[in-house]
């Protein structure tokens, strides 16, 4: 099946967050807050995916108060930290929302993303990611995490399901 057609079958999409909503640097306070930066074009991608029914949760290995602020703010209601098996994570959130693999697109960069994305209908790596991920990967983003790869997997995703030009609309000028 090519890549359009599993895009076309997506309900739920779930992100990490190191690498590919952030460039995967850590930053720290000098008291030992952590600091994130996240792109704000990511952020807006975000909501026009939830906007057009398309659910979003984030599924993060490590435990961040910063990574719940950005979820609040872009009203993500599945979030999940501190996670070392995505896999089982993301199968009982399909579970509950009734949807199966089939129709969840996993991004991730790393070794701990490659048993979820080896199991879900449409598996995203961002430009950066390890390579063995993208190998491994139905698509690779041009841009980089954390630098427009959400929006990137975002907007193909709509495309694919003739839902971007919906979505555009109300920023754009009437004719």
């Amino acid at each position: 099946m090519d890549t359009k057609a599993r895009a076309a079958r997506i309900k739920l999409v779930v992100f990490d967050i190191d690498g590919v909503m952030t460039d995967g640097g850590l930053h720290y306070t000098d008291d030992g807050h952590e600091l994130k930066t996240f792109n704000v074009q990511d952020g807006l991608g975000i909501v026009l995916m939830k906007r057009a029914g398309i659910e979003v949760a984030i599924i993060t290995g490590r435990t961040s108060n910063v990574v719940s602020c950005r979820a609040k703010d872009l009203g993500i209601e599945h979030v999940f930290h501190g996670v070392g098996d995505k896999r089982t994570v993301a199968g009982k959130l399909l579970e509950q929302l009734g949807m199966h693999w089939s129709e969840l697109a996993f991004m991730g960069d790393d070794l701990i993303d490659l048993k979820a994305m080896a199991q879900c209908g449409l598996a995203i790596a961002p430009a950066n990611a390890r390579p063995i991920v993208k190998e491994r990967a139905h698509a690779v983003t041009e841009a980089a995490g954390g630098h427009g790869a959400v929006r990137e997997a975002v907007e193909f995703i709509l495309a694919a399901q003739g839902k971007l030009d919906a979505a555009f609309a109300p920023y754009l000028d009437p004719q």
